[in-house]
Protein backbone atom coordinates (compact mmCIF):
# COMPACT_ATOMS: atom_id res chain seq x y z
CA UNK A 1 0.00 0.00 0.00
CA UNK A 2 2.98 2.30 0.34
CA UNK A 3 3.04 2.81 -3.42
CA UNK A 4 -0.49 4.25 -3.43
CA UNK A 5 0.25 6.39 -0.36
CA UNK A 6 3.37 7.78 -2.05
CA UNK A 7 1.51 8.43 -5.29
CA UNK A 8 -1.32 10.28 -3.52
CA UNK A 9 1.21 12.28 -1.49
CA UNK A 10 3.05 13.29 -4.66
CA UNK A 11 -0.23 14.35 -6.28
CA UNK A 12 -1.14 16.43 -3.24
CA UNK A 13 2.23 18.18 -3.47
CA UNK A 14 1.88 18.75 -7.24
CA UNK A 15 -1.63 20.17 -6.90
CA UNK A 16 -0.63 22.32 -3.92
CA UNK A 17 2.29 23.76 -5.87
CA UNK A 18 0.16 24.29 -8.99
CA UNK A 19 -2.18 26.33 -6.81
CA UNK A 20 0.77 28.34 -5.49
CA UNK A 21 0.17 27.22 -1.91
CA UNK A 22 2.76 26.56 0.76
CA UNK A 23 2.43 23.61 3.10
CA UNK A 24 1.50 26.09 5.83
CA UNK A 25 -1.30 27.57 3.72
CA UNK A 26 -2.68 24.14 2.86
CA UNK A 27 -2.49 23.19 6.53
CA UNK A 28 -4.56 26.24 7.44
CA UNK A 29 -7.11 25.53 4.69
CA UNK A 30 -7.45 21.90 5.73
CA UNK A 31 -7.28 22.33 9.49
CA UNK A 32 -4.14 20.22 9.79
CA UNK A 33 -0.57 20.85 10.95
CA UNK A 34 1.96 21.91 8.29
CA UNK A 35 4.44 19.23 9.42
CA UNK A 36 1.67 16.68 8.97
CA UNK A 37 1.00 17.95 5.42
CA UNK A 38 4.71 17.54 4.65
CA UNK A 39 4.76 13.97 5.94
CA UNK A 40 1.64 13.13 3.88
CA UNK A 41 3.26 14.57 0.75
CA UNK A 42 6.39 12.49 1.35
CA UNK A 43 4.31 9.33 1.86
CA UNK A 44 5.45 8.96 5.45
CA UNK A 45 1.96 9.02 6.96
CA UNK A 46 -0.66 6.34 6.76
CA UNK A 47 -3.43 8.94 6.73
CA UNK A 48 -7.12 8.30 7.21
CA UNK A 49 -9.90 8.89 4.71
CA UNK A 50 -11.09 11.71 6.99
CA UNK A 51 -7.68 13.38 6.76
CA UNK A 52 -7.65 12.93 3.00
CA UNK A 53 -11.06 14.57 2.83
CA UNK A 54 -9.75 17.58 4.79
CA UNK A 55 -6.86 17.95 2.35
CA UNK A 56 -9.19 17.63 -0.66
CA UNK A 57 -11.45 20.32 0.80
CA UNK A 58 -8.41 22.50 1.51
CA UNK A 59 -7.22 22.10 -2.08
CA UNK A 60 -10.77 22.60 -3.39
CA UNK A 61 -10.51 19.67 -5.83
CA UNK A 62 -12.52 16.57 -6.70
CA UNK A 63 -11.16 13.38 -5.11
CA UNK A 64 -10.56 11.87 -8.56
CA UNK A 65 -7.70 14.35 -9.16
CA UNK A 66 -5.54 12.45 -6.69
CA UNK A 67 -5.65 9.02 -8.24
CA UNK A 68 -3.34 8.54 -11.13
CA UNK A 69 0.13 7.10 -10.82
CA UNK A 70 2.78 9.56 -11.97
CA UNK A 71 5.36 6.77 -12.19
CA UNK A 72 3.34 4.76 -14.70
CA UNK A 73 2.88 7.54 -17.27
CA UNK A 74 5.30 9.00 -19.79
CA UNK A 75 6.60 12.58 -19.79
CA UNK A 76 4.05 13.74 -22.36
CA UNK A 77 1.14 12.47 -20.25
CA UNK A 78 2.68 13.99 -17.11
CA UNK A 79 2.92 17.35 -18.88
CA UNK A 80 -0.77 17.05 -19.75
CA UNK A 81 -1.74 16.30 -16.14
CA UNK A 82 0.39 19.24 -14.92
CA UNK A 83 -1.36 21.53 -17.41
CA UNK A 84 -4.77 20.21 -16.34
CA UNK A 85 -3.86 20.96 -12.70
CA UNK A 86 -2.90 24.53 -13.60
CA UNK A 87 -5.90 25.19 -15.84
CA UNK A 88 -8.28 23.70 -13.29
CA UNK A 89 -6.90 26.05 -10.67
CA UNK A 90 -7.44 28.98 -13.02
CA UNK A 91 -11.05 28.21 -13.89
CA UNK A 92 -12.16 27.46 -10.32
CA UNK A 93 -12.28 31.19 -9.61
CA UNK A 94 -13.97 32.23 -12.85
CA UNK A 95 -17.60 32.98 -13.56
CA UNK A 96 -19.50 30.80 -16.03
CA UNK A 97 -19.20 33.58 -18.64
CA UNK A 98 -15.43 33.69 -18.16
CA UNK A 99 -15.21 29.91 -18.39
CA UNK A 100 -17.16 30.03 -21.67
CA UNK A 101 -14.74 32.65 -23.02
CA UNK A 102 -11.76 30.56 -21.95
CA UNK A 103 -13.23 27.48 -23.68
CA UNK A 104 -13.58 29.49 -26.90
CA UNK A 105 -9.94 30.57 -26.69
CA UNK A 106 -8.79 27.00 -26.07
CA UNK A 107 -10.89 25.76 -29.02
CA UNK A 108 -9.35 28.40 -31.27
CA UNK A 109 -5.86 27.38 -30.18
CA UNK A 110 -6.73 23.74 -30.79
CA UNK A 111 -7.79 24.59 -34.35
CA UNK A 112 -4.43 26.32 -34.92
CA UNK A 113 -2.56 23.27 -33.61
CA UNK A 114 -4.55 20.94 -35.87
CA UNK A 115 -3.35 22.72 -39.02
Amino acid sequence: MTKLRNSVGERIRAIRKAKGLTQQQLAELSGLDDAYIGSVERGERNFSVDTLEKIIVGLNIPVSYLFYNQHEINEEEKARYDAIDQYTNIIIGLTSTQVTSMKKIVNELNQVFQK
